[in-house]
């Protein structure tokens, strides 16, 4: 071989090796020309360029007349509608209300992007009442001139009486009542003091920011009678509860740092508790309810309901760790307690999956349970406690009861999987009879179903899509679901034209092969399947909910992931085992296993990139908040062959560190060694890929010290990491600015690119 001929094939082989190492996406990731088009999809934007089916419904008293705010590429419109007389209009006359607020505010508004989402109809229906920021306009419907409306003089601290006679508010630890006419106050309570205080709830992080000052006001924690005979609070003892310090490194009224500590029980501390109290009005008579203190798993305090005729208040109870829940009802007259209903099971009690309702005419409670394995409807005795019959039952899932017809004896309910060949998820309205009998179902299509019914029983509005069908939101009549009108039909038009597409379902199975599981998979509007695309995983494995969007909106807009596809990404999310809306089986696979979700999401991946070879299952990065910014960490350390570039954003990354009601109920309690076991503290030394940590000073949720003992971890290990603390901010990806350092760790790390330097991500401009 000539020299001529060496030199040749060592060029060959050099080109190989750039086809080897430079596939087919090289040089088309990660440009500005992406970052572009990128933030063109950000939530903000996107939100503008479609139509949303979804209706948020505003019923006008106890009526079916209602009114609703649509919102289309073109701008916006209230709509009134009488569904008994099935009529619908203009809420107002856009164009003179727009004049009428321009000449007032002197400023200009378009009759199509008016500067509010709220009115109220006032004066008889005669105005409207609304507020542009913080200031609040009235305008009269018949010429349309709009004048600063006066603003209430209610005292936001106070808590008035429902006859308006009377305002409860706290004072020196402890409870006071006014007379609004006369002025003059009544101490209902004298021993209080710090920490061991009368009607004031364990205050936020979040609102000793917000008023800048440790010792802050609160409004009273005090609940009504509806006839303002009386009122029920309690006594909160936190004196011995455990706290936790936040620095504000950048307060915006001085240079010094400020230090706010607040109670933040941790898993297996004692808690702080609360003591029932009732008190006449206006002898000030004090009633204590018999009943034990009630421990508080977090902050903020328990909750108190009175029946319409004043006779009795009802509480709901859950004990230590969410092991049994108690419905209880209390005599305001003596201060004895009954226990209703007592659910328990071995793991937990599930707040999220436990709803009831009275049935006052029959003495009966609606109740949801998940004993037999999946969450279902039961019929309670109010008197005995005794279970009159199981209402509901089979292989699907109670999300919620909507309306009850006492009257005619029939309940309406959401409920999600008892439909062959859907997606399992996907939420319908039924109706069943209280003896168990004529299961109707009201809301047929193929579709993620939310309603409103009205206060009369007598419509609903039932909004519907799903992540690839903008859907319509129907008025229809409950009795039997027959439709009335069409109120709005979704529309994706606008974003269709700019080369988007529909994110796509997928189905595969979990990593045991005995569940069907679900995902999401978004692509780059310039999607080409014959390049290869890394993989990116949105995770939030949170056992309290499921979170792959099920509806055409909030696909749409899920924390901009197809924002981020448009950087050369193929984007997921996965609902795997341990979340809810299926079995309890399924749900209960994350209790005592938070860190053993992940095997799921593993496998899923694989199964998507064997079925679309231009997934590079060789290159997964993984990001999430919270929970899932736990997640994205530990998916990391347990799976580092799969997962290769991850961002964690505020990330509860040692349950021992973090809120004691969350991780009692879903890790387990008491507190075993599992808490250490799955701690992403002690297993810091697995990292191999490519980390991003992000965590504010001013996170009210989960506390930065979580994070701080998981980077001396990996400190300590010799792991390398990048890290962004960030000054005033709370929980969650705060800003613009960290998004778009999210997308750059990617594109850096994952594609291979150096992004664009210093690119700007600009906010979409105000909806209205």
């Amino acid at each position: 071989m000539t020299k001529q001929d060496s030199t040749g094939l060592g060029n060959w082989w050099w080109v190989l090796a750039v086809l080897i190492l430079f596939p087919a996406w090289s040089g088309a990731q990660g440009t500005l020309e992406d970052y572009k088009r990128a933030a063109g999809f950000q939530t903000g934007a996107q939100r503008k360029q479609i139509t949303d089916a979804h209706v948020f419904t505003h019923w006008i008293e106890k009526t079916s007349r209602f009114w609703y705010r649509t919102s289309t590429p073109e701008g916006s419109q209230f709509v009134l509608v009488d569904a008994a007389q099935n009529t619908s209009a203009p809420a107002f006359d856009h164009a003179r209300l727009a004049a009428g607020l321009s000449a007032a505010t002197k400023q200009e508004y378009k009759p199509e992007k008016l500067p509010f989402d709220n009115f109220e109809y006032t004066d008889g229906g005669k105005s409207i009442t609304l507020h542009i920021g913080k200031n609040k306009w009235v305008c009269s419907l018949a010429d349309y001139k709009c004048a600063p409306g006066a603003e209430d003089e209610k005292d936001p601290y106070e808590e008035l009486s429902p006859d308006g006679i009377w305002a409860a508010f706290v004072k020196d630890y402890n409870l006071y009542l006014r007379n609004v006419s006369t002025g003059q106050t009544a101490l209902l309570t004298q021993d209080g003091e710090a920490s061991w205080d009368y009607a004031t709830e364990l205050p936020s992080l979040g609102l000793l920011r917000e008023q800048g000052v440790q010792n802050i006001r609160q409004h009273a924690a005090v609940f009504w009678a509806p006839d303002s005979s009386k009122l029920v609070t309690y006594r909160l003892d936190s004196r011995n509860s455990g706290r936790f310090t936040s620095l504000q490194f950048v307060p915006p009224d001085q240079l010094r740092p400020k230090a706010f500590t607040y109670v933040y029980p941790l898993p297996g501390e004692t808690l702080a508790t609360a003591q029932p109290i009732i008190f006449e009005v206006p002898s000030g008579r004090r009633i204590d309810v018999k009943s034990p203190p009630l421990e508080l798993p977090f902050q903020e305090g328990p909750g108190f309901s009175w029946f319409e005729d004043s006779k009795s208040i009802f509480y709901d109870y859950y004990d230590r760790g969410s092991k049994s829940v108690e419905l209880r009802t209390v005599d305001p007259a003596t201060g004895e307690q009954k226990v209703v209903i007592r659910e328990q099971a071995d793991t937990y009690v599930d707040p999220g999956e436990t709803f009831y309702r009275f049935l006052r005419a029959s003495g009966e409670v609606l109740w949801t349970s998940e004993r037999d394995g999946w969450n279902h409807l039961y019929l309670y005795n109010e008197k005995t406690g005794a279970v009159v019959r199981q209402l509901t039952q089979g292989s699907w899932v109670v999300r919620g009861i909507e309306a009850i017809d006492e009257k005619n004896r029939r309940v309406y309910f959401l409920a999600c999987g008892r439909e062959k060949g859907e997606d399992p998820y996907l939420t319908h309205l039924y109706s069943i009879g209280l003896d168990g009998s004529g299961l109707t179902l009201l809301s047929p299509e193929n579709a993620d179903h939310a309603v409103s019914v009205s206060p009369d029983n007598v419509y609903f509005i039932d909004s519907y899509s799903r992540p690839d069908a903008p859907g319509l939101s129907v008025l229809r009549r409950l009795k039997d679901g027959g439709d009335v009108c069409v109120l709005i039909k979704g529309d994706a038009g606008h974003l269709l034209a700019t080369g988007w597409k529909y994110p796509e379902a997928f189905q595969g199975k979990s990593a045991d092969g005995k569940y069907d599981l679900y995902a999401l998979i978004w692509r780059p509007s310039n999607f080409d399947a014959a390049k290869k695309y890394p993989i990116i995983e949105h995770v939030y494995t949170g056992p309290q909910a499921f979170f792959v969007p099920k509806s055409f909106g909030s696909a749409v807009m899920r924390d901009g992931l197809q924002a981020t596809a448009e950087l050369g990404f193929v984007v997921v999310m996965i609902d795997g085992r341990g979340t809810t809306g299926r079995s309890r089986a399924f749900h209960e696979f994350s209790y005592r296993n938070l860190g053993g979700a992940f095997e799921d999401h593993v496998a899923m991946i694989k199964q998507m990139a064997e079925k679309y070879p231009y997934m590079d299952v060789s290159r997964v990065g993984i990001f999430g908040t919270s929970a899932g910014g736990y997640g994205a960490a530990h998916a990391m350390l347990v799976f580092p062959d799969l997962y290769k570039v991850g961002v964690t954003i505020s990330g509860d990354h040692d349950a021992r560190l973090d809120k004691a009601w969350w991780n009692e109920l879903y890790q387990g309690y008491p507190v075993k060694e599992d808490y250490t076991a799955q701690s992403n503290v002690t297993m810091a030394s697995r990292l191999e890929g490519h980390l991003l940590i992000e965590h504010g000073d001013m996170d009210d949720n989960v506390h930065p010290v979580e994070t701080m003992r998981f980077v001396d971890a990996l400190i300590k290990a010799g792991k390398d990491f990048d890290m962004l603390f960030v000054p005033n901010m709370p929980h969650g990806e705060g800003n613009n600015y960290l998004v778009r350092r999210r997308w750059d760790y990617f594109v850096q790390h994952l594609a291979g690119v150096t992004p664009p330097r210093n690119f700007e991500i600009k906010a979409a401009e105000d909806s209205h």
